[in-house]
């Protein structure tokens, strides 16, 4: 008689255990979705407390009597801690419970207001940035490493890309609030109200977050069997058919780092980076200083790329989702997905760059500037093929540390080419010039060269290609 698969755990355990590997599918994917949603709002937490620094630097400018040179220096400094804290959290990654780490991060966030509201000056600024780079810096591919361990792997492309849109729904959100605050109250308080709702995050998290159990390639075909839940032919009854082999030894970090597909994946999103580190540190600014819009206007009116970017980034990583589950190589649902969507933004900041008319210009910063934080979600489910399972949150840490070391860049850079032209909007279009025009270039780079079914066979992740027939 012939073995039938059972696609439930072998483990049967009482309904109200609190181990996920012992709930049903349907239990699993809901919380899975709640966590996603917990997890969603901390990413516009975050950079909500990366862009309170662009919304009040007017005020802040004049008030300290800052020049475009040190407010530049001010805005990279929290990404000077950021690369390392992530390099530092690495290891961990793999070792420690991403529910923990998540919460550390968050608790971070409130400690580094302190400094401002403590001391009102050029170096509480620095000390706070310093300290709130090292406080994010391991946010997004722990809470990206969070997400995949609640759902099959080719289902976690949606809900990682709805946490990543956090990266524009939190300025969306919070930046016509904190515009509102910092005219209405000064801009001490909009970091004092950050900080506060860091802390209520934190308590919250403590009692709803908890460990997906989607841990390796056998868990997930031990809790959903050979075919996968949902899928025709997945449940009780369906015969049992092998699964195709999957490596779950270890790949050496450097081969996976100087990959082709890896290189050009994370330096495309480098300058994804550059580019909406550059709209959220110099946008309000420009706004302010070039377009003549009060602070109140241009709080809110950096919200509108924020908005586009949601939209491109849940799109986008939905249409390779959609593509990779009709059994289209990733190759194409994701690497062309990621080097068109960078083609765009940079073409469309470039030639922002260079109209004369100003409603002409803003409409294509929204484009240039909102479809930059799209890539992100792209690269880093790239990255996740280059790797083994045990190994993918290290791998993710190091992936998130080079790309966003491009914010490390774009202040500085934008600030001297600001604080040298001979006029302020000579300065504005260089530097979105120069954003736009490196973004385009590694979008095409990214077209040609990333292969990531390739690089696999190369890394020995998957079997060699059968020999063709002669």
């Amino acid at each position: 008689m012939t073995q039938l698969a059972d696609p439930t755990p072998s483990r049967v355990l009482p309904a109200s255990s609190k181990d996920p590997a012992t709930w049903s599918y349907e239990k699993r994917r809901r919380y899975g979705w709640l966590i996603t949603l917990s997890l969603l709002f901390l990413m516009m937490l975050s950079w909500a407390d990366k862009a309170v620094l662009g919304i009040a630097a007017v005020p802040i400018m004049k008030e300290l009597g800052v020049t475009p040179e040190a407010f530049g220096l001010v805005s990279s400094a929290m990404f000077f801690t950021f690369g390392v804290a992530q390099l530092v959290a690495a290891p961990l990654a793999n070792k420690v419970q991403s529910r923990w780490i998540l919460l550390v991060l968050c608790l971070l966030w409130s400690l580094a207001q302190a400094p401002i509201l403590l001391f009102a000056s050029l170096p509480a600024l620095w000390a706070s940035r310093l300290l709130l780079g090292a406080g994010e810096g391991p946010l997004a591919p722990v809470l990206m490493h969070g997400i995949y361990k609640w759902f099959p792997e080719k289902k976690g492309a949606t809900p990682a890309a709805l946490a990543s849109s956090g990266v524009t729904l939190g300025i969306v959100a919070f930046a016509p609030v904190l515009a509102w605050v910092i005219t209405s109250y000064g801009w001490r308080s909009a970091f004092a109200l950050l900080a506060v709702v860091g802390l209520v995050f934190a308590a919250y998290w403590l009692v709803v977050g908890k460990e997906g159990p989607y841990t390796s390639r056998a868990a997930e075909r031990e809790l959903d069997g050979p075919h996968g839940a949902g899928a025709p032919g997945a449940g009780a009854g369906s015969a049992a058919v092998p699964s195709a082999p999957s490596a779950e030894t270890r790949v050496s970090y450097w081969r996976t780092i100087l990959s082709p597909s890896w290189i050009f994946a994370v330096l495309t999103s480098f300058f994804g980076y550059w580019t909406f580190t550059l709209a959220m540190s110099w946008g309000p600014a420009y706004f302010q200083n070039v377009l003549g819009l009060s602070g109140q206007q241009a709080g809110s009116l950096i919200a509108l790329p924020a908005a586009w970017g949601a939209i491109a980034t849940v799109g986008l990583s939905a249409l390779s989702q959609r593509l990779h589950l009709r059994g289209v190589a990733t190759r194409k649902a994701r690497a062309w997905v990621l080097g068109g969507a960078a083609v765009f933004s940079g073409g469309s900041l470039l030639l922002a760059s260079s109209v004369q008319e100003p409603a002409l210009a803003v409409g294509l910063m929204v484009f240039g500037f909102g479809t930059a934080p799209a890539l992100f979600a792209l690269s880093y489910l790239i990255v996740a093929e280059l790797t083994t399972v045990g190994q993918r949150g290290a791998n993710l840490s190091i992936a998130n540390a080079v790309l966003t070391s491009g914010g490390v860049f774009a202040p500085a850079v934008s600030g001297f080419l600001i604080g040298a032209a001979t006029t302020p909007a000579a300065g504005y279009s260089a530097s979105f010039a120069l954003a736009g025009g490196l973004l385009l270039a590694f979008g095409v780079l990214s077209l040609l060269f990333v292969n990531q079914q390739r690089d696999r066979r190369r890394l020995g992740i998957d079997a060699p290609a059968p020999a063709k027939a002669s």
